[in-house]
């Protein structure tokens, strides 16, 4: 199989890493063979099977601004990765997407991390997105609580959700 995945110019140096090792790594512990273009932002994946798809979630996480490490996680059996697009909140509005990410780190980062802790998720907002990776059980929780958030709950609203107080419908 192959697959060409578009990653942003900024993070490509990431997907590669110091005298290629991240890229070499997920080469090796995927048995895939990973193709970077970094002029065009493109990455071309060839692989089979199981760890073909494992490496093009671990691709996308880097994408999406997660540290190589945290993305390596997708490699564990059962994690997932879910990439949810603030513009289906917000539409085209940048400061609106600016206020959008702002609801979903918080102050300080207290509202992801809140959000990280209870679900036992990882969460990275970067560009127009927000990425989570997590346990197949974990994420749909995490998702929800980045959803409420970008939907305009407050931030009580969501850590109430997360404590198990699932209402109808949110305060916003």
């Amino acid at each position: 199989m192959e697959e060409i995945i578009r990653i942003p110019q900024e993070r490509i140096g990431v997907l590669i890493g110091p005298k290629g090792s991240v890229k070499r790594k997920l080469e090796t512990q995927t048995k895939t063979k990973i193709e970077v273009d970094s002029h065009e932002g493109e990455v071309i994946l060839t692989g089979d099977g199981e760890e073909f798809f494992k490496a093009m979630d671990v691709i996308k996480g880097i994408a999406r601004g997660f540290s190589p490490k945290r993305a390596f996680t997708l490699l564990k059996d059962d994690y997932l990765l879910k990439i949810i697009d603030i513009t289906e909140f917000t539409g085209k509005n940048p400061s609106a997407q600016k206020a959008k990410k702002g609801r979903v780190i918080g102050r300080d980062g207290k509202a992801r991390e809140e959000i990280e802790r209870r679900t036992h998720c990882l969460i990275s907002v970067y560009g127009k997105t927000v990425a989570i990776i997590g346990l197949a059980g974990e994420i749909d929780a995490a998702e929800e609580a980045v959803k409420l958030l970008l939907l305009g709950a407050k931030h009580d609203t969501m850590e109430q959700f997360l404590s198990g107080g699932r209402r109808e419908r949110f305060e916003l």
